[in-house]
């Protein structure tokens, strides 16, 4: 079984890999996040589930937030990455962050992001 990693190909690059998944379909919004894929499934020399994050400075004023989330998304992706359809992926923070501990936002973004990826792998 191969292991669950987050290598340099299955990452967003280019601001038209990002535009490409934001045009696309939604695939679904919660509290704080949308999740959009892209339409259709870009072309790769191996197709694999790719991703992007858009955690604007607006909605995070901090950078450990902003850093804190871009990080519990990502490891969140490494779980789920192997069970997603092949596809462009862009998790978009769509509201302000309230104040709370680290803890906290670490346990709700976990929580909203892998309910995002659960419903991501039956669409």
């Amino acid at each position: 079984m191969p292991s669950a990693t987050y290598p340099k190909a299955a990452r967003l690059h280019r601001p038209s890999e990002f535009t490409n998944a934001l045009k696309g379909k939604r695939v679904s919004r919660g509290a704080l996040f949308t999740l959009s894929k892209a339409h259709p499934a870009p072309p790769l020399a191996e197709p694999i589930a790719r991703l992007g994050l858009v955690i604007a400075k607006r909605f995070a004023h901090k950078a450990t937030t902003r850093n804190a989330i871009k990080r519990v998304a990502r490891e969140s992706f490494r779980h789920h990455r192997l069970n997603l359809p092949a596809s462009d992926y862009v998790i978009r923070l769509h509201g302000k962050i309230a104040p709370c501990s680290l803890t906290e936002l670490k346990t709700a973004v976990r929580q909203e992001v892998d309910r995002h990826f659960t419903k991501a792998q039956s669409a």
